[in-house]
């Protein structure tokens, strides 16, 4: 992986639409920024992610609104994909889009599940839940990833 790929990935971590930025494409940087500020705004994200850092997951649920936050993975992880398709361009490495594809999908189930999933018994809310899932949508989208690469040779 290129470093400029590197650095646009974790600017766009940071905040979407930076990426973009560094891209040069600043009409799609400024959507995603914008919609980073509408989705985080409406939901309470902020809120969530201070109320979760302190360890208070009853409270972290109670001030999600889960109809705005469901957006948040799949535009926050676009923004992470396209920043890094971007650099590329020509050269891009085929089935990329898995990893950050699968982590949106499975970060939106983490989503959904916040209020009521347990591990051990303990609930870990509208922010931890939905990042442990993305790191497993991450592994099972780079796993597929590399069997589809493999499959495309021997054909």
């Amino acid at each position: 992986m290129r470093s400029s790929a590197i650095e646009k990935i974790l600017w766009s971590i940071a905040l979407p639409g930076f990426g973009q930025f560094l891209n040069r494409k600043y009409v799609k940087g400024f959507i995603l920024l914008a919609l980073e500020f509408i989705i985080n705004l409406n939901s309470h994200l902020n809120q969530i992610i201070i109320a979760s850092f302190q360890g208070d997951i009853q409270n972290a649920i109670q001030l999600t609104d889960f109809q705005w936050l469901m957006f948040y993975p799949c535009v926050y992880m676009f923004g992470i994909y396209d920043a890094y398709r971007d650099t590329f361009s020509d050269d891009f490495p085929p089935y990329s889009v898995f990893p950050f594809a699968f982590a949106a999908f499975f970060a939106t189930i983490g989503v959904m599940y916040a209020p009521v999933f347990r591990i051990f018994g303990v609930r870990l809310g509208p922010v931890w839940l939905p990042m442990l899932c993305c790191f497993f949508g991450i592994l099972i989208g780079y796993i597929l990833q590399v069997v589809f690469r493999i499959h495309k040779q021997e054909t």
